[in-house]
C-alpha cells in the first residue's frame, strides 16, 4: 500500500457544507488560513500551484517565494541565530536565550555549560530545522512565516532532505557535496570525493534507539552515510568532524573530552540544540501541540518587512500583581507590548510598516480590551490570534480554537497579575482539513571573522501535513519540496531581487504578471490589450515600447503575448451590451443626483455600529441611531418599483439575506451591536435577482452601502461619525441602481446568459469589517444561501453557481496626482482573471468609442470635466474620458483588493474583481469629513460605472473557460 500523498489532502471535497461548518471571523479578529491546493468553494478550480499530478509527493515551491522571502528569511533568522548562542556560549549579554531553557536541558550539561566558553575552534554549526508555514496578514500578502524550531525534532528533517518520497532516496551525491560544501565554508577543509571526507575525519554517529523523545523517532539513515556511520568499537581517533544529533551528555565519554579539549568539531554545535530540551516546553506540549517551535521562536525578533520571513512576536509578559515584585528575565524575553497593525493603514504593500514609527500598546489592552479609546478606529482586541501559558509552563488559552467564554475568563486571570508565555498564532496554511508545515534546516555558522554565514544550498528538508483535528507529530502526511527553476520567472526573480530603480522593479513585476497570467489562460497567448493592462508603465507607453525596452534576460515574455491586434473599424463605436445606455448625458445627471441623494439626504448614520452612545460622538450627531435600517428599506422599495416597472414581477426578485452580528468579544458601546445582541434589530444583505437564460449560474455585481467612521472627527473630538460617503460607497451603490432598468430590460429581451445579482452588502467598514461580505460568503461555501422576500417567503438559491464577483468600491475620484486610472483588481485564480479580463475588454470597448460619441455635437470640442462642491449644481456636460483599466493581480503592490469586501470571496476561491479607482492612500476624502460630492469627478465616475456595469454583462453572456 502506497504512503499517503498530496491526494490524501484533497479526500472529501468539499469540506464545508452545512450549517456553521466554515465559520469566517473578522479578519481584523482573526486573519483566515491561507487555502491551498483546492479552494472551499464547491465550484472553485484546483490551484495551479502547489501540486502538479505527475508527482504525488511533491510540493512545488515558485521562484520568488524562494528568493524574495525564503532565502533573505533564513539570512535574517540564521544571523540572529548563530550570534545568539555565540554570546551565550562565551558569557556576553544580550543572547536572549534564557536561564530557564537551559535548566535540565539535556542538551546543556554541566560539562558542556562550564567548558563551552574556553572552545576556540568552536564555530557554532546550526542545522536547525525550522518549523515554516504560509500565513496571511493585514494587507492580503500570503507569506512564509516562522513559527520556530520543528516540532518533529532536531534531526528529521535533515535526514528527509536526502529523500524525494516515502522510501525513495535522492542520488547519494547531494549528501556527499552537501558535506564537503559545510567543511570548507565552516571549516576550510577542501574535500573532492567520497574517500576523501572519511580521509579527513568526517564520521556520523545515529541517535540511540533506546532513548524517548516528544518526536517520531527517526528511520534509517539515507544510504549515502553508510561509510561514515561510526560503530562502538571503532578507533576514536582520526575522528576530527562528528555529524550528530544526540544529546551531548549522551556522547561516548572519548567524543565529549575530544570536543572540550578542542580536538573534535561536532555538527552541529551541542548547544544549537537546546530549544528541543527546554522542559517547560517539553511539559506545555501535552496540552499544546506543537509548544516545542516556541522555544525557537523566542529569540527571534518580530518582523512585518515584506521581503524575509514573517516573524511573529513571542516571548513574556509580566501584569503587576500586588506585593509581587518584578519577575527577573529568567523565562525568556519580557515583551510586555505590542504594536498593531490594521488594512486600513496608509502604509504601501511593499513597504515595512514596523520600520515606520507607529505606536506601541500594552499587551493586556491588545488582547482583551474592548475599551474604545484602547481601540481607536480600526483595532480589535486580539486574543484569538496568541497562544499563552502560566509561569508554570500550563496551557492557558489556545487562542485560535478558544471561544468567547474562554478569551473572557483568561482576562480575568491575567487581569490578576503575574507572568505569562505566549505567542502569536496565524493560522498555518491549508490544504482541505490540513495545517501544512515545512520543516526546513537552516544551516549557518560563525566564521572566523565572527560574521554568521547562511549556507545558501542547504538540504531543503520536507512538508508535513497534520489533520486539524489530530495534530501529532508521528501522524503526518509527508511531502517533499520541488524548487521550480523556470527561466522567465527566474529572470524576473533576478530584476526584482538585484534591481536598484524603481523602473527595473517594475520591469520585474511586469514580466511576473505577465507569466502568471499566461499560466492562468492555459499557456495560450494573451491578446495584446490585455497584456498593456497587465504590464505598469506610463500612460503614454504602448506595449511594443514596453517590450522593446526590456533586458534581453527577460525578452523572452514577447513570445507570451500574441503577434498582431485585430483593427477596429474606424469612424464607429464597437458593438456594447450596455453603452447605449449609459454612455449619455441622461445616465450622468441620474448618476450624481443619486449619489447626492445618498450622501446628502436624510441616511446620515450609515455605520453598522451606529449610534456609538458616548457623549463625544452624541453632541456630533444631528440624530441618534442606525439610518442603514431605513436606507436598505428605501433601497428594497426601488428595486421592486424597477422590476414592476418593467413588468418582471414575479420573475425578478429583491429581498435580503438577514443574520446576527456576533463576535467574541462585547462592544455595548455601540448600539448597532448591542441590538443585534438582545434581538432588536438584524444585519442583512440585499439581493435583487435578474434571470438569466441559465438560472443555474449567477454573476453578483456588488458594493457595500454603509460608510466609515471619519477618522479627522475622531482625531479633533474623539467623536465616531458616520461619513457621507460620496465616493465610498454610494458611488458603487449608485452604480448598482442604475443598472436595475438596464439589466431588466435585457433580461426581459433574453439577452443575459445567466442571472445577475445585484448585492448591497452591509458592514465592510470598521467595526463590522466586511460582515456582510462575510455572511454571504458563508452562506455559498456551506449550500445555505436562502433569500428572504418581503412576504415572508423564502428562495433557496443553495444551488446556484456564482460565476463571478464584481465589486465595486470608490469608483468615481479621479486621482489628481496620476489622472485617468482605475484599478481592475483580480483575486487568485484563473476564473478571477478571466472576469478581469471581461472588464479589460469592456474598458477597450469604452475607449475605442471615445473618439466617435465625443465628435458629436453635444460633445464636439469639450474639454475635462469640473467638480462640483454642491450636490444641487450638476457639472457641465465634458468630454467623454478615454480610461486606463490597469489589471492589477493579486501580487502587484498597488492592488487593493485586500482592503474590501472581495478577499472574503476570492479567499474561499469564489472568483471576484474589485473595481476602484487609482486608490491615493494619502488624499483627503477618505474615511473623513471630505468624502462629499466635492471630491466627486462625474464624467470620470459615470465611466468606470458604465465599464462596471457592461463587465457584468458580459460575465453573465459570454462562456467562461471552465
Amino acid at each position: 500500500m502506497s504512503a499517503p500523498s498530496w491526494k490524501t489532502l484533497l479526500d472529501g471535497a468539499p469540506w464545508f457544507k452545512g450549517e456553521n461548518a466554515y465559520p469566517l471571523s473578522a479578519y481584523s479578529e482573526y486573519m483566515p488560513p491561507p487555502r491551498l491546493g483546492q479552494r472551499p468553494y464547491s465550484h472553485a478550480p484546483r490551484d495551479l500551484l502547489p501540486f502538479a499530478d505527475d508527482d504525488p509527493y511533491g510540493w512545488r515551491i515558485d521562484e520568488y517565494e524562494e528568493a524574495l522571502e525564503l532565502r533573505p528569511g533564513l539570512e535574517q533568522v540564521g544571523g540572529q541565530l548563530v550570534q545568539a548562542l555565540a554570546r551565550l556560549a562565551q558569557g556576553k549579554r544580550g543572547h536572549g536565550i534564557a536561564p530557564k531553557k537551559l535548566l535540565d536541558n539535556p542538551y546543556w550539561p554541566l560539562s558542556l555549560a562550564e567548558k563551552v566558553a574556553t572552545l576556540t575552534h568552536e564555530r557554532f554549526v546550526v542545522l536547525a530545522p525550522l518549523a515554516l508555514s504560509r500565513t496571511q496578514d493585514d494587507k492580503g500578502r500570503v507569506r512564509w512565516t516562522l513559527f520556530g524550531g520543528s516540532e518533529q525534532g532536531p534531526e528529521r528533517a535533515f535526514w528527509k532532505s536526502f529523500y524525494t518520497a516515502p522510501g525513495k532516496e535522492a542520488p547519494k551525491e547531494i549528501g556527499i557535496d552537501f558535506i564537503r560544501r559545510l567543511l570548507a565554508g565552516a571549516y576550510g577543509v577542501e574535500t573532492h570525493g567520497p574517500d576523501d571526507l572519511r580521509l579527513a575525519g568526517f564520521r556520523i554517529l545515529p541517535q540511540d534507539k533506546r532513548e524517548s523523545f516528544p518526536w517520531p523517532s527517526d528511520e534509517a539513515l539515507p544510504s549515502w552515510t553508510a561509510p561514515y556511520v561510526w560503530k562502538p568499537r571503532q578507533a576514536v581517533e582520526g575522528v576530527k568532524y562528528l555529524l550528530t544529533f544526540r544529546p551531548f551528555g549522551q556522547l561516548p565519554e572519548t567524543f565529549q573530552s575530544a570536543y572540550l579539549a578542542g580536538k573534535l568539531h561536532i555538527i552541529p554545535y551541542p548547544g544549537s540544540l537546546i530549544f528541543w530540551g527546554a522542559p517547560g516546553a517539553v511539559e506545555l506540549q501535552q496540552s499544546l501541540p506543537f509548544a516545542l517551535q516556541t522555544q525557537l521562536l523566542n529569540i527571534i525578533l518580530r518582523s512585518e518587512a515584506p521581503h524575509g520571513l514573517r516573524v511573529p512576536q513571542s516571548g513574556w509578559m509580566h501584569e503587576p500583581k500586588p506585593g509581587v515584585s518584578k519577575p527577573h528575565s529568567h523565562y525568556g524575553p519580557m515583551l510586555n507590548t505590542f504594536r498593531r497593525t490594521h488594512r486600513w493603514a496608509k502604509v504601501l504593500r511593499d513597504q515595512d510598516e514596523l520600520a515606520l514609527m507607529g505606536r506601541e500598546d500594552k499587551m493586556l489592552h491588545v488582547l482583551f480590551s474592548t475599551i474604545p479609546d484602547d481601540l481607536g478606529l480600526y483595532d480589535k482586541p486580539m486574543a484569538r490570534n496568541i497562544q499563552l501559558w502560566t509561569g508554570g509552563f500550563h496551557l492557558l488559552l489556545d487562542g485560535p480554537l478558544a471561544s468567547g467564554t474562554d478569551m473572557k475568563a483568561t482576562f480575568h486571570t491575567v487581569e490578576e497579575g503575574g507572568l505569562f508565555g505566549y505567542r502569536f498564532q496565524y493560522p498555518a496554511m491549508r490544504v482541505g482539513r490540513h495545517e501544512v508545515y515545512w520543516q526546513r534546516p537552516l544551516v549557518a555558522w560563525l566564521s572566523e571573522k565572527g560574521a554568521p554565514t547562511v549556507l545558501p544550498d542547504a538540504p531543503l528538508g520536507y512538508l508535513t501535513a497534520y489533520a486539524e483535528n489530530d495534530l501529532r507529530p508521528d501522524k503526518a502526511v509527508e511531502l517533499w519540496p520541488r524548487l521550480l527553476r523556470r527561466d522567465l520567472p527566474s529572470a524576473a526573480v533576478e530584476m526584482l531581487h538585484q534591481g536598484q530603480t524603481p523602473q527595473a522593479h517594475n520591469v520585474g513585476r511586469g514580466v511576473r504578471k505577465l507569466f502568471n497570467a499566461w499560466e492562468l489562460c492555459g499557456e495560450k497567448p494573451l491578446s495584446r490589450s490585455f497584456a498593456r493592462s497587465l504590464v505598469t508603465a506610463p500612460k503614454h507607453e504602448t506595449l511594443d515600447q514596453w517590450l522593446e525596452a526590456l533586458p534581453a534576460a527577460v525578452a523572452g515574455v514577447k513570445g507570451l503575448i500574441e503577434t498582431e491586434k485585430a483593427p477596429v473599424p474606424q469612424g464607429r463605436a464597437p458593438e456594447s451590451r450596455t453603452y447605449a445606455r449609459t454612455a449619455t448625458r441622461a445616465y450622468e445627471t441620474q448618476y450624481w443626483k443619486t449619489i447626492a441623494f445618498l450622501s446628502e439626504g436624510k441616511y446620515v448614520n450609515k455605520n453598522n455600529a451606529d449610534s456609538i452612545r458616548d457623549a463625544a460622538t452624541r453632541r456630533q450627531l444631528s440624530h441618534e441611531g442606525c439610518d442603514l435600517i431605513a436606507l436598505g428599506d428605501y433601497l428594497l422599495a426601488y428595486y421592486a418599483k424597477a422590476i414592476d416597472g418593467a413588468g418582471m414581477k414575479g420573475k425578478a426578485l429583491a429581498g435580503e439575506i438577514p443574520f446576527q452580528w456576533r463576535t467574541d468579544f462585547d462592544f455595548p458601546w455601540a448600539d448597532g451591536w448591542a441590538a443585534n445582541q438582545d434581538g432588536r434589530s438584524h444585519e442583512r444583505d440585499l439581493l435583487t435577482i435578474i434571470p438569466g437564460r441559465n438560472r443555474g449560474q449567477a454573476v453578483i455585481f456588488a458594493d457595500h452601502y454603509d460608510t466609515a467612521y471619519m477618522a479627522d472627527c475622531y482625531d479633533a473630538h474623539g467623536a465616531r461619525v458616520a461619513a457621507a460617503g460620496a465616493d465610498d460607497n454610494h458611488s458603487a451603490t449608485a452604480t448598482l441602481m442604475l443598472s436595475a432598468p438596464i439589466l431588466l430590460d435585457l433580461s426581459r429581451e433574453g439577452r443575459l446568459g445567466c442571472d445577475v445579482w445585484l448585492v448591497h452588502l452591509t458592514g465592510e467598514e470598521f467595526p463590522s469589517d466586511c460582515l456582510g461580505a462575510r455572511a454571504l460568503c458563508q452562506r455559498l461555501i456551506e449550500g445555505t444561501l436562502k433569500l428572504h422576500l418581503p412576504d415572508g417567503k423564502t428562495r433557496d438559491l443553495s444551488r446556484v453557481q456564482v460565476r463571478g464577483l464584481y465589486v465595486m468600491d470608490m469608483i468615481a475620484h479621479n486621482n489628481d496626482h496620476n489622472r485617468d486610472i482605475f484599478q481592475i483588481s483580480p483575486g487568485a485564480g484563473a476564473p478571477s482573471l478571466w472576469l478581469a479580463r471581461q472588464a479589460q475588454i469592456a474598458a477597450e470597448i469604452w475607449n475605442a468609442s471615445v473618439p466617435a460619441w465625443n465628435h458629436k455635437p453635444a460633445r464636439r470640442g469639450l474639454g475635462r470635466g469640473k467638480r462640483s462642491a454642491d450636490g444641487k449644481k450638476i457639472p457641465a456636460v465634458a468630454a467623454y474620458p478615454t480610461l486606463l483599466g490597469e489589471v492589477r493581480t493579486p501580487t502587484a503592490p498597488h492592488s487593493t483588493l485586500y482592503n474590501t469586501d472581495g478577499l472574503i470571496f476570492s479567499d474561499a476561491g469564489v472568483p471576484a474583481v474589485l473595481f476602484m479607482e487609482n486608490y491615493d492612500i494619502n488624499r483627503e476624502g477618505y474615511h473623513d469629513e471630505h468624502d462629499t460630492m466635492a471630491n466627486i469627478d462625474l464624467d470620470y465616475g459615470a465611466a468606470v460605472s458604465a465599464i462596471a456595469l457592461e463587465s457584468a454583462v458580459r460575465a453573465a453572456t459570454e462562456k467562461p473557460p471552465c
